[in-house]
């Protein structure tokens, strides 16, 4: 997927929001602007905005000193969703059908994005999104993929939805790789998060290699591209990877809730939406 115009004032915007969260000097804030400013002459439309979003949050980085602004809000999401982790295995445990209630809890906890809405309401969104129907849901395939897989690779997106996660690899029964970041990007996992939330005893946790908030295959790990290319079946979860994944020919599924009006655009959706995309179905 490229960038495209309207991603730039979002660019700035989380700028904005990243700097104030590493620091209360306005001086620094607006220095980091500026750094973002300077960059986007040279903005490469033609690449994804995980891409670009490189370049912003290294100045955030850059500027302030601090490596991992959303530190705090990472663990609260964490500790919110551990808090929610009990009635929600109940909830799958006496399903009809527990993958698919595990996979409607997983794109659930997708709302969890200070990047694109850092005012979510994690229990509403839990309530509506098991409601509601998808607006892509190609969940047969989902569910005949994963019969079928011996090995899913798993890529993690925001830090608190890693306990909903959880509870869907524990459902797939398959043998599974966690993927996250190779640094803090956001409020997206990193191997210390992803350990936090319990993923460790259901997967094994990876980095993938890549300083964006997504997965930038050229930016990848060899190691994790072994994993990639191995993989029976691949969830993909969140914008950023969709993102940075769209196009590529894998096995690959898109678990997200749509939030911006780019990303629905792109898909065919509203934004708001909840999606289940097999990449090959198109």
């Amino acid at each position: 997927m490229k960038t495209y115009l309207e991603c730039i004032p979002c660019f700035f915007r989380q700028a904005l929001f990243a700097a104030r969260s590493a620091t209360e000097d306005e001086a620094l804030v607006k220095r980091v602007l500026d750094r973002v400013a300077a960059q986007v002459p040279h903005i490469p439309m033609d690449q994804p905005p995980p891409e670009v979003a490189r370049g912003v949050y290294a100045a955030v980085r850059d500027v302030t000193g601090v490596s991992d602004p959303f530190a705090a809000h990472k663990e609260e999401s964490i500790r919110n969703a551990l808090a929610l982790s009990g009635e929600l295995r109940s909830v799958v445990a006496r399903a009809e059908d527990p993958l698919w209630a595990a996979v409607r809890i997983a794109i659930a906890g997708n709302v969890i994005d200070l990047g694109a809405d850092p005012d979510f309401d994690l229990e509403a969104e839990m309530g509506s999104v098991r409601r509601d129907r998808l607006a892509i849901d190609h969940y047969a395939s989902f569910q005949q993929s994963v019969e079928a897989a011996r090995t899913v690779l798993y890529l993690g997106d925001n830090a608190g939805e890693t306990v909903f996660d959880r509870l869907l690899i524990e459902v797939l029964g398959r043998d599974t790789v966690y993927a996250v970041r190779d640094i803090p990007i956001i409020n997206d996992a990193t191997a210390e998060d992803a350990e936090r939330s319990g993923i460790g005893e259901a997967a094994r946790i990876i980095s993938s290699g890549c300083d964006a908030p997504g997965t930038l295959l050229n930016r990848c790990s060899r190691a994790f591209l072994e994993v990639f290319e191995r993989a029976d079946v691949i969830v993909s979860k969140g914008q950023g990877n969709f993102e940075s994944l769209s196009g590529v020919e894998a096995p690959v599924f898109f678990l997200l809730k749509t939030k911006c009006p780019v990303i629905a655009r792109h898909l065919g959706t509203k934004n708001g939406d909840t999606v289940l995309k097999d990449a090959r179905l198109g």
